[in-house]
């Protein structure tokens, strides 16, 4: 087996696991933020209805002009701007899936923002 093949196969493991704990409700969606070499993209999921109840990523046409790549200063804005969304969606609380990824970094930063827009977690 591959190293490429060995490392997505104990990303997904992480993610599994994550997920056995993690549930997203009506009343507290679960926050999912997933990082790739280029973009970031997240949502906030009702787990119960599996539906999408806010998405933004760093290719929405509003965020394009700024040109976020997937580092710590466009995490900062992204979970700036996804509160802001959020918040108009009527979501004020939610569960954070971090996806996989270890918690520092661009990730913490993404929360930290989100936090700072005013969703709890």
């Amino acid at each position: 087996m591959s190293n490429t093949i060995r490392k997505a196969n104990l990303l997904q493991k992480r993610r599994w696991r994550i997920r056995k704990k993690v549930q997203g409700t009506a009343a507290r969606p679960r926050l999912c933020v997933r990082f790739t070499t280029k973009h970031i993209y997240a949502q906030a999921i009702n787990d119960d209805a599996g539906a999408t109840l806010v998405f933004l990523s760093s290719l929405d046409e509003g965020l394009r002009k700024q040109n976020l790549k997937a580092n710590v200063a466009s995490a900062k804005a992204l979970g700036t701007a996804f509160a802001e969304k959020a918040k108009a969606a009527g979501i004020s609380s939610v569960v954070f899936d971090r996806a996989g990824a270890p918690y520092h970094g661009k990730v913490k930063t993404f929360a930290d923002a989100a936090r700072e827009g005013g969703l709890q977690f």
